[in-house]
């Protein structure tokens, strides 16, 4: 069984506001009932301030009660509600103070990773294959003031986005045998 999130300070609030022993307290929180025990006795956690887990979803008053009762008993977190699917982003609003950083992003990722089709960061950054062959091949009308710039950094997509792109083609036998990477077979 999973702890409850923030276990010291469940912990904290169960020790000051129920009647449940140190063990069933230890076992709920993933903790040792000697911990629970210095908690009681105010040498841990003075600091803390105790999260009430009735009240943010992950104990049921029930729960509590029937535990209170029984000491031999064991408390068990509430199911966890199924999280909304994440939708899908289709084309995305870039504001205009972004807009000037997206060649700089161009360059970083052309410099840094290769492999990466044109495609890709088309897709990454939001911005068009005429703008990222005009930033390769020098002939953007601002070339001159583009600095390579992590595109993470500028805020234009994320880390995690940027990693499934670079691991996607790090898998892929044929951008490694464009690379020279691929070993004779």
């Amino acid at each position: 069984m999973p702890p409850p999130l923030m276990p010291k300070a469940t912990a904290v609030w169960l020790v000051e506001n129920t009647v449940l022993t140190f063990q069933q307290i230890a076992d709920f929180c993933g903790m040792h009932a000697l911990e629970v025990q210095a908690i009681a006795d105010g040498e841990v956690g003075t600091g803390i301030i105790g999260l009430d887990p009735v009240a943010n979803g992950q104990l049921a008053k029930e729960e509590l009660e029937r535990c209170s009762a029984d000491p031999g008993a064991s408390l068990e977190l509430v199911k966890p509600r199924e999280l909304p699917k994440i939708k899908k982003r289709g084309a995305r609003y870039t504001p205009v103070s972004k807009r000037g950083d997206k060649p700089d992003a161009i360059a970083w990722i052309v410099r840094n990773h290769p492999e990466i089709s044109d495609a890709q960061v088309s897709k990454l950054l939001g911005t068009t294959k005429t703008t990222i062959k005009a930033v390769r091949e020098r002939t953007h009308w601002n070339s001159s003031n583009i600095r390579p710039r992590d595109p993470v950094l500028l805020g234009l997509c994320t880390q995690i986005s940027l990693n499934q792109v670079i691991a996607r083609n790090q898998a892929d036998p044929r951008v490694a045998a464009k690379r020279g990477d691929a070993a004779p077979a």
